[in-house]
């Protein structure tokens, strides 16, 4: 492992980190950061969403650090500093979504290699949950996951999405698949969009905070995906739903307002995981780590708990059924 650049300058007052490049087995450079090395009660994997970078969650390392948890945060192929893959560096591309496991499988060996404490635990927000939950199916090796928005599907029209199918399918055939996916933009969502309306956050601090980490540095930045991956995202997503989940404690977050990702997939997934239990977070939108301080504060304080209980043999849910719907 190299030393990768980590930009503490625009993680205001947050745990720094320090970074590292990781080479894949199909040769792609990848960045990890890591905090808190030696945290005596475990580890989590922080799998980030698309667009996503490892500063943006710093302070969430150091909310799990000053727990007593270490955490590895993975910048995946085609975004952050990791190699992008296309010529056009703003498109999130992706040749097929089994790639993203290979970066796994390298960020495992990784943490083996650094000796991070066990047991493990997995984080995974958005299309990170799409990769966490294969990842799991794959015998990824975490005593217990947790999900923040999971992407198990994508939030479309019914109408709209025979012709994302057709499209994203068709653009593979004739040469068009490293082009954008119609409806998105060249440009970082948070860089274009005003806070009002946003579909990430009603935390105006925590806007413009990414706001700020792109302006400080444009190279972290990420456009719409392309067609390839929007075509390999529909196919992940849907065979994934064909699958059963996995046998070990898990807890998902919702937030009420999402807009982003399927929700329905997500309630039909929890609903029947052993061990599971979904948490609707009211007036929420998609990066329920990144919402308002009194949110982000029990999202945060749940998710320790769970982590510690299970770190240490008891139950997370306190003897509570399983597949449970509750609200915050």
């Amino acid at each position: 492992m190299q030393t990768a650049p980590f930009f503490s300058d625009c993680i205001q007052n947050a745990l720094p980190g320090r970074a590292c490049w990781l080479t894949t087995a199909d040769t792609v450079r990848i960045r990890i950061g890591v905090w808190n090395e030696s945290g005596e009660k475990g580890t989590v994997l922080l799998f980030p969403g698309r667009t996503e970078y490892i500063e943006k969650y710093a302070h969430t390392a150091q909310d799990m650090a000053e727990a007593g948890f270490a955490t590895l945060a993975i910048d995946w192929r085609g975004q952050g500093l990791a190699d992008r893959l296309i010529d056009d560096p703003m498109i999130g591309h992706v040749g097929d979504f089994a790639d993203y496991q290979l970066d796994v499988q390298a960020a495992v060996a990784a943490a083996e290699e650094l000796q991070l404490p066990k047991p493990w635990f997995l984080l995974a927000h958005s299309m990170g949950g799409c990769i966490g939950l294969r990842a799991l199916v794959n015998d990824l090796p975490v005593a217990a996951s947790v999900f923040t928005g999971p992407m198990w599907g994508i939030k479309m029209e019914p109408r709209a999405r025979p012709a994302a199918w057709a499209l994203s399918w068709t653009s593979r055939r004739l040469g068009l698949a490293d082009k954008l996916s119609p409806g998105t933009r060249n440009d970082a969502y948070v860089s274009v969009e005003p806070f009002a309306d946003n579909t990430l956050t009603k935390d105006p601090g925590m806007y413009k905070l990414m706001q700020d980490q792109l302006t400080a540095h444009p190279e972290l930045s990420l456009g719409g995906p392309s067609l390839n991956w929007l075509y390999s995202a529909l196919r992940e997503t849907l065979a994934l739903s064909r699958l059963p989940a996995p046998a070990l404690p898990c807890l998902t977050y919702l937030g009420g307002d999402e807009r982003i990702v399927d929700a329905q997939r997500i309630r039909n997934r929890m609903a029947t995981w052993p061990g599971g239990r979904l948490q609707v977070v009211p007036r929420a939108e998609h990066e329920v780590l990144m919402e308002v301080p009194e949110t982000r504060l029990q999202v945060t304080q749940d998710i320790i708990a769970f982590c510690t209980a299970v770190a240490e043999g008891k139950s997370p849910f306190g003897g509570d059924g399983d597949g449970m719907l509750l609200s915050a």
